[in-house]
């Protein structure tokens, strides 16, 4: 049975959010020659035709007409183009979360990918364009909707399939690590969200639905269930009274026996009898 980061992985996160800030069609030598910038926005473009290159974090990428590709904010890139066939590029700047952090790094690779109907993605960019001028109402929806088109459409077509798993299982995993061991290592003290929400460096109002999310549970509940868990085992393993189990958990007897009785269904000592 898949547990819940094996299933959030294999679908794109809820928590995603995309921000189309710039979208434009330029064509020409001008403009595109850069060296070594470091955008805080990131780069998705459309190449129908030209020729040149693109050096991302030090590696070295010649995309062709018809392709796709995403340049990631805080990147190192280099971009050239020959002054006598030029790119001409369809192209936005946007912003891409999950859960308060980037959906791609500053220190991966440009992702690429030659699309099977360069048509509809043309159109899907002259759309984002006609949006980004109107700015009507709803633009900035339709805007939306147009970039997670072309998101998709490059990582499927480049053959990125496995980068939402990978961006969930070492992404999600290796950030709630760090809230993970706090809790457990502070079980006896007290545990405010906004602590917890700190290591992440979230707001606590993102980061309950945030770890709600990864780990199935409110992260209040996690922290109840993980002093559950040690007070069965000091239950079976020690001597301990029950106020001094109480005690060590942080906890007034009287809400420890409530909490217990609530998760385990009997008392401290029912428990701790049983298992004897």
């Amino acid at each position: 049975m898949m547990n819940e980061m094996e299933l959030q992985a294999g679908r794109m996160p809820e928590s995603l959010t995309v921000t189309v800030t710039h979208a434009q069609l330029k064509t020409g030598f001008p403009g595109w020659n850069r060296t070594e910038q470091s955008p805080s926005f990131n780069r998705l473009y459309f190449i129908p035709q030209g020729e040149g290159s693109v050096i991302i974090n030090g590696e070295t990428y010649y995309p062709r007409p018809n392709q796709l590709m995403i340049m990631p904010a805080g990147s190192s890139q280099t971009t050239f183009t020959n002054p006598d066939n030029p790119y001409s590029r369809y192209f936005c700047h946007f912003d891409a979360q999950v859960g308060g952090w980037p959906l791609f790094h500053a220190g991966s690779k440009l992702y690429i990918s030659s699309v099977r109907n360069p048509e509809q993605v043309r159109l899907t960019f002259e759309e984002m364009i006609r949006q980004f001028q109107s700015g009507g109402p709803f633009a900035g929806l339709r805007m939306q909707a147009c970039l997670l088109n072309l998101l998709a459409c490059c990582l499927e077509e480049g053959g990125y399939h496995d980068y939402l798993k990978d961006y969930m299982q070492m992404t999600e995993r290796n950030k709630l690590g760090k809230v993970l061991a706090y809790i457990q290592e502070h079980l006896c003290e007290p545990i405010e969200i906004e602590a917890l929400a700190h290591l992440v460096h979230l707001h606590p109002n993102y980061f309950i639905p945030y770890f709600k999310k990864i780990m199935g549970v409110t992260p209040m509940h996690y922290v109840q269930q993980k002093r559950m868990e040690e007070a069965k085992r000091l239950l079976t393993f020690t001597d301990s009274s029950i106020a001094d189990i109480a005690e060590q958990l942080g906890m007034q007897l009287a809400h420890f026996s409530r909490q217990f009785k609530c998760h385990a269904g009997i008392s401290p000592t029912s428990y701790r009898a049983c298992t004897r």
